[in-house]
């Protein structure tokens, strides 16, 4: 359930909400918004009267959220909240487009990227640093060195960072150098994981598991929801079939879907989804013009030689002619660039 709080409610009102929530046995959440701010009472209390709240100063009124997912529903807010990073939006009208490196290799292959990618309009650098893999033969990361490079390739470029991190234990480390953390799509359902992250003040970027139902998504997303502080977005980055043409299966509908039932920002990975960056294109312009909010976006300045995905990778070129031909289609939905 949902309780609104009134325009002009206080702080000592908001607090003694909270307090009445937890009194109850609840679980509150606090969520502040532009306009007004609204405590999430969580757990099955039915038994307690609609009235109950609505006598309490400062309460305006109560919502009930049928939905598993209780902080990541649209019914919590029928506009998407948006993410900030370093001074850009992910969720308003301007598309968030991130793009670089899967992984990080060298400084000057991580700041000729974050170089490009900055001239063409990105707003943030992908890249990174711990790797896992299918196999456990191949390469992994620099790890620490690979963050302390994409530190220094923000000094330089300005471009703030977003960066996968693998485990509970290694959160501080790369929250010191990241400016969003990534739960990758192995890792979606480590609940550990997600848990961890929910304690520290840095937005989160979830992506879908490669098996994981949409539900499944917003459920891991809601782990991380459950801190008064989090910021998340979803990604899409394709899931597996029965088809072989293609890396993975990017589906229009579950973004679709998505836009309709979580506040939350939806951005897109059209690189690995294709798995070939001939592919990358299509995939991009029709998440966008389904609704996305922005793109995850694989660029390296030498794909031929790249350690991990080079197949999938644009040049720097082809990352910019993208980006000029994303513009139309932006525009053509009531979105900018």
């Amino acid at each position: 359930m949902i309780i609104v709080m009134q325009r002009d409610a206080d702080e000592e009102k908001i607090q003694h909400v909270i307090e009445r929530v937890e009194g109850k046995g609840l679980e509150a959440v606090l969520l502040r918004g532009e306009k007004r701010n609204v405590i999430a009472a969580i757990g099955d209390k039915r038994e307690i009267p609609t009235d109950y709240w609505l006598a309490i100063p400062g309460v305006e009124k109560t919502v009930p959220i049928l939905s598993k997912y209780k902080l990541a529903s649209r019914e919590i807010s029928p506009h998407t909240t948006p993410v900030r990073i370093d001074g850009n939006t992910v969720g308003e009208k301007a598309l968030a487009i991130i793009a670089g490196p899967c992984t990080v290799e060298s400084m000057e292959q991580t700041l000729a990227a974050a170089e490009s990618v900055r001239k063409s309009g990105a707003v943030a650098i992908r890249g990174g640093a711990y790797k896992p893999r299918s196999s456990p033969y191949s390469f992994r990361g620099l790890e620490k060195e690979g963050l302390e490079i994409l530190a220094e390739s923000r000094r330089l470029t300005g471009l703030p960072v977003v960066t996968e991190v693998l485990c509970p234990e290694d959160v501080e480390m790369v929250a010191q150098y990241a400016d969003v953390l990534q739960v990758g799509a192995r890792n979606m359902q480590n609940y550990s994981l997600l848990d961890e992250l929910g304690k520290y003040d840095r937005p989160v970027l979830i992506k879908r598991g490669i098996a994981a139902t949409v539900e499944e998504l917003l459920l891991a997303a809601e782990y991380i929801l459950r801190s008064a502080t989090a910021e998340v977005i979803l990604c899409l980055r394709g899931i597996r079939t029965f088809e072989e043409q293609t890396r993975f299966t990017l589906s229009i509908g579950a973004l679709a879907h998505l836009k309709q039932v979580t506040h939350l920002p939806v951005i897109v990975d059209p690189s690995h989804a294709a798995g070939e960056r001939s592919l990358v294109f299509p995939l991009a312009k029709a998440a966008i013009a389904a609704g996305a909010d922005g793109l995850l976006v694989e660029v390296h300045p030498d794909p031929e030689n790249a350690y991990v995905d080079g197949a999938q990778s644009l040049t720097p070129e082809g990352f910019d002619q993208l980006m000029k031909e994303l513009r139309p289609v932006a525009r053509a939905v009531g979105r900018e660039m």
